[in-house]
């Protein structure tokens, strides 16, 4: 079974999209998805399948939640192979300068093809620096995150595929967990 690690979009976020951390384990067991462990509140799940198409998952993943809970987030998967690719990448945290509260990843389901990226590369976002690769966005807040001058609502629109972001910090932690689970005995 290979280890894959899950991100929703807007779970538990400024009241809306509820949903505790304990339910949606019991939904990834529900599914056949083995040795379920969250991260954080925001719907990080790192967790075993035997199932080949990610594309497939990820949907069956949304629907669950939609059936059970009444909303359909957006769920974005991710290898640790991938997750590994992203932290050593051609980014921003290898700079003096960029600090790990101050950079996001962007993770998208899908590439957004060459126009959308450089529909999204051409925002005036500020003093906010902006890099693409591939699935990934990275951007890095000089000045914090609490108030962003680049707008999220029209990169989503330049993206046009569903996408989430998550801090370093997290995607670091994210990546230490699918070790471990991977490293550890399949409990089948």
């Amino acid at each position: 079974m290979r280890v894959i690690i899950s991100m929703l979009r807007g779970i538990n976020v400024g009241g809306h999209n509820r949903i505790k951390m304990d339910a949606l384990l019991a939904i990834y067991a529900a599914l056949g998805l083995r040795d379920a462990r969250a991260h954080i509140q925001s719907g990080n799940v790192v967790f075993r399948t035997s199932g080949k198409s990610t594309a497939k998952l990820a949907a069956q993943i949304e629907s669950a939640i939609e059936q059970k809970n009444g909303f359909r987030p957006s769920v974005i998967l991710r290898t640790p192979a991938e997750l590994r690719a992203v932290i050593t990448g051609k980014h921003f945290a290898k700079e003096r300068a960029v600090t790990p509260d101050r950079l996001l990843v962007y993770f998208m389901a899908r590439d957004p093809g060459a126009e959308a990226s450089a529909k999204v590369m051409a925002m005036n976002a500020g003093f906010e620096e902006l890099r693409m690769d591939g699935r990934d966005l990275f951007i890095n807040f000089p000045d914090g995150m609490a108030r962003p001058k680049l707008s999220w609502a029209a990169v989503d629109r330049a993206l046009a595929v569903p996408a989430t972001g998550r801090n370093w910090n997290t995607v670091l932690k994210l990546l230490e967990i699918a070790e471990a689970l991977d490293a550890s005995p399949n409990t089948k």
